[in-house]
């Protein structure tokens, strides 16, 4: 192994090592009962994509779960991301294995021919005209570019393994049917050297201008880290043709990503400079925007963005100068971004905020003022040059607003379309339904003043998805088409002008989920066009309902059970059980008090999924609403503890008092945050008989920038810090927790070093606690090894102090 990857890797070594307080053990990799392992071996459903007018669809096979050994190959960890040295991409990607073509109303399907021997196949794009699919294959030594001639359905291989997939895109089709790809230099060299000695003490150094930020993982560290850094980021821009010939297009760079005009015309391309940063990702290390020619030649340096160390605080904080730099998708090569005009603080209180500027090509001239906001920009939705909604939004408040603006006359008034608290999902008018222009481009499916919307549809009795118009004069909203219980369905693809054909996604509580073709004109009985089977037949007869009830200040709550087959609840003795749960934030009560979920949804698993012990005998309170809400000047973390102690409360006295739960055999476990809530509640109550909390943190004075959406800093609110921090209260622990941690975990906030020093104060004053380590993984599980020892702990730990704790003798 590469002695600098054995240097990436030995501080995490030492922390398990340190985590570990005798009595420690090492173990070989572990698997739970027969009934949770074959749940996590049942096959993957493909994953599916429509033409564009919806007559075939693509079918993709996953590979199953990674082995460990897989895992393990050796891995650069550097300027925030995850580099897989040998093949110049990540290392830490899902990867397709089998493509299918299937005719969406005969059903015919075609195997496509050609393929990779040892497919790994990612990155599929289809060319304008749909008569080519691209995508590219990871081989041991690099990544290729393949191409399918959907004419004959037989793929081809059009370039060695040369392309970089380290960070942006890889890939674009051109208008003329060529495929831009982003390539190693050729001339890049051999990999750097690792001096045998450094050259020097690394400093940091301030000059009294404060820079907070947010915990950040794998950062540079030294030169040479920087010297990694700038090889695999060192890329050329290649025009391939479909015989495979190729040309470069423009210098060598260190690109960061680039961006084809829709006319094909120009290349808008990101190139990474120095000096880079030990402090924060390359996503946020200096950078120059410039405007190419489709053959490479500099048109012009549109931006230098400097490096984005320093920023207000605050989620509604930025940077100043230009962001979000993009083509218009209703114009040949328009560009069109947004500047800040409070100097990105949002705790600035302005009228005009942002303004949305246009520079259209050759980009000689001056650039046009198109629209200005009151809230942060977040994006416009284009149709054609007299109409677009200009889309912005405000943490602070939860609030968005959507506006009608003219592109050709910005002069006139925008008008406002939808004021609204984001987190109001009852009241959702849905999202735009998109359609392909003749540019190749996404822009908004519209009839006149109508456009179309689908939205989750939430309500008391939980979503119900809905398709509709939504008039942009009169602000009316019309149904056409909404999911009817005992099913969840939703529309994934329109295929007609008017709204009534179209494709819906389909499927029950033990529906597996499928696609059918819905024709409302024709009143015709809707076709089935997949045939997807039942992943899970073992569980199929289980139980599962929406339950609401109310916190004891009469905030409405809600969660998800499930219960065996068979079971009875007031007729059958009741059960463990196993409360899964995630709190959010809500900055009003009446919106914390929404349903949200359905109980019609599939039972899909996942690696983390607390489903699987409903096959041992126990009920499952899953998505458990745990809402903190802070309203008006008050922030929701003021009031963390109480709150979220009063949610545990009220949910275990409902699924007491429905007759399902053992009160005295209440396991409560979460993931991230869940997991942060889990140690919370063992701190401040004895409700539970054991915890669980996987990847999480514990004390926040190692987050003192805020986490989650807590927008103080720990200087702001010391108090808060310590009062949410577990590691503050881990003297008053009494109950069993589990800890699981992916010892490569990269998630702000979350790394490895929380659940060791939180293992090492429960120890400390005598609590019943494991702390399980996980080699190579990070804050979500991928190897099969992995995913199954976690659950076999878990189940060991539940089965231990849940299930049986009537049968563990008091120890004191």
């Amino acid at each position: 192994m590469n002695m600098n990857l054995k240097r990436k890797l030995q501080p995490l070594l030492w922390l398990f090592l340190a985590a570990i307080v005798l009595p420690a053990f090492g173990q070989n990799y572990q698997t739970p009962p027969k009934a949770i392992a074959d749940l996590v071996n049942a096959p993957n459903t493909p994953s599916v994509r429509f033409s564009k007018n919806g007559d075939w669809m693509m079918l993709l096979e996953s590979a199953g779960n990674p082995s460990i050994e897989e895992l393990a190959q050796p891995e650069l960890r550097i300027a925030g991301m995850r580099i897989n040295p040998a093949t110049s991409g990540p290392s830490r990607s899902r990867s397709i294995e089998n493509i299918k073509i299937r005719m969406t109303k005969s059903g015919v399907e075609i195997q496509i021919k050609g393929l990779p021997s040892k497919p790994a196949m990612g990155g599929f794009a289809l060319s304008t005209d749909e008569k080519y699919l691209a995508f590219t294959n990871t081989e041991a030594t690099g990544i290729s570019l393949w191409v399918v001639d959907m004419a004959t359905f037989e793929a081809k291989k059009l370039t060695e393994p040369m392309l970089n997939d380290v960070m942006g895109n890889v890939m674009t089709w051109t208008p003329e049917n060529q495929i831009l790809i982003k390539a190693n230099n050729p001339q890049r060299g051999d990999f750097p050297k690792e001096p045998a000695a450094p050259a020097g003490p690394v400093i940091q150094e301030t000059s009294g201008d404060a820079a907070p930020s947010r915990t950040y993982q794998d950062l540079l560290s030294n030169p040479y880290d920087e010297q990694l850094f700038a090889y695999f980021m060192d890329t050329q821009l290649m025009l391939v043709n479909l015989d495979g010939s190729k040309k470069a297009i423009g210098p060598k760079a260190m690109i960061k990503s680039f961006d084809l005009s829709p006319d094909g015309s120009y290349i808008l391309v990101d190139i990474i400079k120095q000096p880079f940063s030990y402090l924060v990702p390359a996503s946020r290390f200096p950078y120059d925007v410039e405007i190419w020619s489709k053959d490479g030649q500099k048109v012009k340096t549109f931006a230098q963005i400097p490096l984005d160390e320093v920023r207000p605080t605050g989620f509604d904080a930025t940077v100043t100068g230009p962001r979000s730099i993009n083509w218009r998708a209703d114009k040949p090569a328009v560009l069109y971004w947004v500047e800040a005009q409070d100097g990105g603080d949002g705790k600035v209180d302005m009228e005009e905020r942002e303004i949305v500027y246009t520079l259209t090509a050759p980009f000689s001239g001056s650039k046009q003022k198109l629209a200005t906001t009151s809230l942060r920009f977040a994006g416009v939705a284009w149709s054609t040059d007299d109409f677009a909604i200009l889309n912005e939004r405000w943490f602070g408040a939860r609030r968005e607003i959507r506006s009608v603006i003219n592109p050709s006359n910005p002069s006139q008034e925008k008008r406002v379309l939808i004021d609204r608290s984001y987190d109001d999902i009852y009241n959702d008018p849905g999202s735009p339904i998109y359609t392909e222009n003749d540019l190749g481009e996404n822009v908004l499916l519209r009839k006149g003043d109508l456009i179309f919307m689908t939205s989750e549809g939430g309500s008391p009795d939980g979503s119900m998805p809905f398709l509709s118009t939504f008039n942009t004069k009169t602000k009316e909203q019309n149904i056409l088409w909404r999911s009817q219980a005992p099913y969840y369905e939703r529309v994934v693809k329109v295929l007609d002008e008017e709204g009534t054909e179209f494709i819906t996604l389909k499927e029950g509580t033990d529906v597996q989920p499928n696609y059918w073709l819905v024709n409302t004109k024709r009143r015709i009985a809707p076709q089935q066009v997949t045939a997807f089977t039942h992943p899970y037949e073992s569980i199929k007869g289980i139980n599962k309902q929406l339950v609401k009830y109310k916190r004891k200040d009469g905030l409405d709550l809600s969660a998800v059970i499930y219960t065996p087959e068979g079971f009875t609840p007031g007729e059958d003795a009741p059960l463990p059980v196993l409360m899964w749960a995630y709190p959010r934030e809500y900055k009003s009560a009446e919106i914390a008090s929404q349903v949200r979920g359905s109980k019609y949804r599939f039972t899909r698993l996942s690696w983390g999924s607390p489903i699987y012990w409903v096959t041992q005998g126990y009920a499952i309170m899953d998505q458990t609403e745990m809402p903190i809400v802070g309203e008006g000047d008050k922030e929701p973390n003021d009031y963390f503890i109480e709150q979220l102690v009063a949610n545990a409360e009220a949910a275990i006295d409902h699924i007491v008092e429905l007759g399902i739960g053992d009160r005295n055999r209440i396991g409560v476990g979460g993931h991230s945050y869940g997991a942060f809530m889990t140690a919370n509640l063992l701190s401040h109550t004895d409700l539970f008989a054991a915890g669980i909390a996987r990847s999480g943190a514990y004390n926040r004075t190692l987050t003192p920038f805020g986490f989650q959406y807590e927008q103080r800093s720990y200087w702001e609110a010391p108090e808060v810090y310590f009062n949410m921090s577990p590691f503050s209260f881990a003297h008053k622990v009494k109950t069993p927790i589990l800890m699981v941690h992916g010892e490569a975990d990269n998630n702000s906030g979350t790394f490895p070093i929380q659940s060791e020093r939180y293992y090492n104060a429960l120890k400390g004053h005598g609590a019943t606690a494991k702390l399980v380590f996980l080699p190579h993984e990070s804050h979500g599980y991928s190897a099969k090894e992995s995913i199954l020892h976690t659950l076999y702990e878990m189940d060991s730990w539940l089965d231990k102090y849940v299930k049986n704790k009537n049968k563990i003798e008091p120890s004191r």
